[in-house]
């Protein structure tokens, strides 16, 4: 049976839950962050992430839903006012009825893995996670095997990039490293084992237009800071830079966007028979 504790001030533990939004360090330290929303509680219980507590309002008992997810997890439970939980779930009308604690898993490019069809994604040092949680988003959704945030950046642990995710974050590995170096390094131990991976860098000037350019094969496709795009160092790493052609008044596309817009491309030719 799962314990079960009683919230019901603004205590040092209610303290500690809060931090989790706010305070990255906080959060790294603890190796926790706080879930919101149904889908994104749903799938880290459902994948099997470690659940650390469980946060129930005091308020009208349960959905169906949230019986179902709490039994599913057997983690630790608390009960928290309802007025705190509006808090910790963001909302200033109603409290929300469930919130997770989850375990951070470790930033290790091995939980990525290397298959001859491989489709990874790289973004090089993002300022914002509302963008890390789009592009994970993608990333999801058109079929690739992890995302790797590269450099000083954003958290993909922030509430917004897990908001942003809408749940993804938990349907694949999402691994930190502190540079390019991490990556150019596991993509030369990927190629040693017989993957011929490619490394293509997305640019407004990239010399070649992506619809021209074979995604087909195994992939890390690099996609720049909102403000900078890629480095000198990636543009350096890359195999090959494409373009993505756009016409109006927009002098560029939003980085999750283009990565989004790189990824459909890539997934694209990947169901052209042949």
């Amino acid at each position: 049976m799962a314990r079960t504790m009683r919230i019901s001030t603004r205590n040092a533990t209610f303290q500690q839950w809060q931090a989790l939004l706010t305070n990255r360090n906080k959060r790294q330290r603890a190796g926790e962050f706080l879930v919101q929303g149904v889908r994104p509680i749903s799938l880290a219980v459902e994948r099997g992430w470690e659940i650390r507590a469980m946060l129930v309002s005091d308020g009208p008992g349960l959905s169906r839903w949230g019986r179902d997810i709490v039994d599913i997890a057997g983690a630790p439970q608390a009960v928290v006012a309802a007025e705190l939980m509006r808090e910790l779930g963001g909302k200033d009308d109603e409290a929300p009825e469930l919130l997770a604690v989850v375990a951070m898993p470790d930033d290790d490019l091995a939980r990525i893995v290397a298959a001859p069809a491989m489709l990874v994604v790289v973004f090089d040092r993002p300022t914002t996670p509302g963008n890390i949680g789009t592009l994970v988003r993608s990333a999801d959704a058109f079929g690739a095997a992890g995302v790797i945030v590269a450099g000083h950046a954003a958290d993909p642990y922030d509430p917004k990039a897990v908001r942003a995710s809408t749940g993804s974050l938990f349907a694949l590995p999402v691994v930190r490293v502190p540079s390019h170096v991490e990556v150019l390094d596991w993509v030369k131990v990927v190629r040693t084992d017989g993957v011929p991976v490619q490394i293509v860098g997305a640019d407004e000037h990239g010399p070649v237009e992506i619809a021209e350019h074979d995604l087909t094969g195994p992939t890390v496709l690099a996609i720049g800071n909102e403000t900078h795009g890629l480095s000198a160092a990636w543009r350096d790493a890359c195999d090959e830079t494409v373009r993505i052609p756009i016409t109006g008044a927009a002098s560029s596309l939003n980085a999750a966007s283009a990565g989004s817009v790189a990824l459909y491309e890539a997934a694209r030719q990947r169901r052209i028979p042949g």
